[in-house]
């Protein structure tokens, strides 16, 4: 029998081998280890628990669409991570899934949120990506803009959409009974990310887009609207496109609804120029002397009182500034800070010196 060969048999095969009791020593080992294995998992997950929520101790921001590409690294997807506002260090990130031992992380388009918790971010990313079409309405849109974005999904058609929003076929609840279809469901349509399934045709797409305003004006308490503003809630909804459009800045948004307010109670043309800005097809950047003359039940410079319609799709801020305007005494606003910020003014000579400072400061 050769050296490699060494029998692990017990010497007399008459007998059963029994193996010796572990010593003590070895037991005592034994335990240390258990218990130092033990430990490190604790410590592991309290680390990866600490790790998390030193970058945002809550989630749930803004939508955020980003795409991981085909045999990117856990540094690579960190990286892209924190480029687009979803978590704020990549390095605390790439730790996290270390500790974690979270993974694989997939390819694919995905639609996470700003400020989002590690955890969510790896649940997500660790399920393929979904096969859906994602669609984007930002605040402020019109309907024909809207139609355009539905129109860059495949296999959709703006002209459809469009044609299907106008033709009285689908209703919201909230338009009012005098407006022609063609202009019914104006600024009724709640600016979101969707999700579609590939064979969701324009009238589900524009259905969803109304249950999702339907939704949000029954949250904020849009029928309501008459015991806090004197307006029925679809002139409430016309007031909140037109603080959309307006305000550049949150903080401004109860403030020009106040002065709408005002400028209604006091029988004054509101003079918005966004309202002439739709007026002349929604295409504008900014509004001139000679647009201001243009004739248009819209333009709110030539005509007292709201314009027919909302002049945009509102969102749920915007909503709220109409429904609970901040409460103040100012007639006019103008932008004094290359911000977007306004000024605000109770006297025309007041508003003449903002309208001043915003000349010096090359603002208008």
């Amino acid at each position: 029998m050769t050296g490699s060969d060494v029998a692990l048999a017990p010497p007399d095969d008459d007998h059963e081998y029994i193996p010796p009791p572990p010593t003590r020593r070895g037991r005592r080992w034994g335990l240390v280890l258990a218990l130092a294995l033990g430990g490190a998992l604790v410590l592991a997950a309290v680390l990866g628990v600490w790790v998390e929520r030193q970058v945002y101790p809550s989630s749930g921001g803004a939508p955020v669409e980003l795409t991981v590409p085909a045999g990117a690294s856990v540094g690579q997807v960190a990286s892209i991570l924190e480029d687009h506002g979803v978590i704020g260090n990549g390095l605390l990130f790439r730790l996290y899934v270390r500790v974690k031992g979270s993974g694989p992380l997939h390819a694919g388009t995905y639609g996470l949120r700003k400020h989002e918790r590690f955890s969510a971010v790896v649940a997500a990313l660790s399920r393929p990506a979904p096969s859906v079409d994602r669609l984007t309405i930002p605040e402020g849109l019109t309907l024909v803009q809207i139609a355009e974005r539905v129109g860059r999904l495949p296999g959709r058609s703006a002209d459809r959409f469009l044609a299907l929003a106008r033709s009285g076929q689908v209703r919201s609840p909230y338009a009012a009974p005098n407006i022609a279809p063609d202009h019914a469901l104006e600024g009724l349509l709640f600016p979101d990310t969707y999700e579609f399934n590939r064979t969701a045709d324009e009238l589900t797409i524009l259905q969803r887009l109304i249950d999702g305003f339907d939704a949000t004006a029954g949250q904020v308490g849009l029928d309501q609207a008459g015991t806090e503003v004197p307006l029925t809630p679809y002139q409430a909804v016309i007031v909140a496109s037109m603080v959309e459009r307006e305000a550049k800045v949150p903080e401004d948004r109860g403030l020009i609804a106040r002065v709408i307010y005002n400028r209604l109670q006091k029988n004054l043309p509101l003079q918005v120029d966004a309202t002439v800005v739709y007026a002349l097809g929604g295409d504008r950047t900014r509004v001139l002397d000679q647009d201001l003359k243009v004739v248009s039940p819209y333009n709110t410079y030539l005509n007292k009182g709201l314009p027919p319609t909302p002049i945009a799709s509102p969102g749920r801020a915007a909503l709220t500034a109409a429904l609970s305007p901040t409460p103040g005494p100012w007639l006019y606003y103008v932008v004094v800070e290359a911000s977007g910020k306004h000024a605000f003014a109770t006297t025309l000579d007041e508003q003449n010196r903002n309208i001043a400072l915003a000349h010096q400061r090359g603002l208008r």
